[in-house]
């Protein structure tokens, strides 16, 4: 029954598996901001603690295959490092075409940190990863097989590939500007990186060679902070007495002919977030869709938080409408300042440099 179905699809999802493939393109996450490690190593220890993210997404659920995305990073930023930066590891699993092309890349990042100004700093980041690319050759369904009275039931003359799995190594750099003013009230930063270096083959066959198309990735997001901050109010909830956060952003996307742009704004406040971005993407087509953003911060300490949040896009145009857009949830876990644990999250964090401590915002995580 399930190669019945899956022979019915044939024409539309061998045309979905053959334009992923001759492509080329990374998954993306409409969550840009909870999986910065994924578009910019630059990003590790960038402030202060530990931070372990996860993300799990489900994209085009409409479909009878659909496709399912998962992220998984952790990294620590402690100016006591050589660099002065931070570690990270960085793991992420996807399939395309119709899910019988599975992809798994388990990475570290390492990030300089180079500090410009009181107000300024500069992070170079480097990812180094190895990559498993495996095949389920056994669940394909070819023309050759198919009788049309009883299905599939004879044998393909296709060529099964050499090997049924490929395991190869993988580079990124990229590097970030991180701003703060004097008084706090808006910060920001602004980056760019290259993933996939040396494009490394990912053919599983011996006597061709498919290269893994470089991805270019730039960005740019500033957090505005509207209130007095967390005395204004005696409220012993933690997080109710904190200013309103606006974080708009932008992250730009190039690989192999296709354009993503993707822009909106997020807010925080009460430990809620809501936001709202648009995204348009341009391949052998233009598509555009609307994410819609919603999520709760928990804050279990002063110096220990976790973060839930939810998206949806809802495809506005293109031949995806029917597809039912694609879900997305991401997990956030940030400890702050372990090396301080009595030390109260929204006063001034610190900087050490060898001229001794040095009070700076730079240090606090803004969004």
């Amino acid at each position: 029954m399930k190669k019945r179905v899956i022979s019915q699809l044939i024409p539309i999802l061998g045309l979905m598996l053959m334009i992923s493939v001759s492509r080329g393109q990374d998954p993306n996450y409409s969550q840009w901001q909870n999986a910065p490690l994924y578009y910019n190593p630059a990003f590790t220890g960038l402030n202060n603690g530990i931070r372990a993210r996860f993300s799990y997404r489900d994209q085009w659920p409409n479909l009878p295959v659909d496709f399912h995305t998962l992220y998984f990073s952790a990294d620590l930023g402690d100016r006591r490092l050589p660099g002065s930066g931070g570690i990270g590891i960085i793991i992420n699993r996807d399939n395309e075409g119709i899910g019988f092309v599975r992809n798994l890349s388990a990475g570290l990042t390492v990030s300089v940190r180079i500090p410009l100004t009181s107000s300024m700093i500069c992070q170079v980041g480097m990812k180094a990863a190895v990559v498993q690319k495996w095949v389920h050759w056994n669940d394909f369904v070819f023309s050759d097989q198919l009788n049309e009275k009883y299905g599939s039931i004879y044998t393909s003359e296709v060529n099964p590939p050499d090997n049924f799995q490929r395991l190869f190594p993988d580079f990124g750099v990229g590097g970030l500007l991180k701003f703060v003013t004097q008084t706090g009230i808006l910060s920001g930063t602004v980056g760019f990186s290259a993933d996939h270096l040396f494009e490394p083959d990912e053919s599983i066959y011996q006597l061709s060679k498919s290269p893994l198309p470089r991805k270019y990735v730039a960005h740019l997001d500033v957090v505005l902070s509207l209130g007095k901050g967390p005395y204004a109010t005696q409220n012993s909830v933690l997080g109710f007495g904190d200013p309103l956060l606006i974080n708009p952003g932008i992250m730009y996307q190039n690989q192999n002919g296709m354009n993503s742009l993707q822009a909106g704004v997020n807010v925080l406040k009460y430990n809620v977030y809501a936001g709202g971005y648009f995204k348009f993407s341009s391949t052998h087509e233009t598509s555009t869709a609307l994410i819609l953003l919603a999520g709760y911060r928990y804050n279990i300490t002063e110096n220990l938080s976790l973060k839930f949040m939810y998206s949806y896009d809802l495809q506005l145009s293109g031949s995806l409408q029917s597809t039912g857009g694609a879900h997305e949830i991401g997990l956030i876990l940030e400890f702050q300042n372990p090396q301080s644990f009595n030390k109260n999250k929204y006063e001034e964090c610190i900087i050490v440099e060898e001229k001794g401590p040095k009070l700076s915002k730079l240090e606090c995580s803004s969004f």
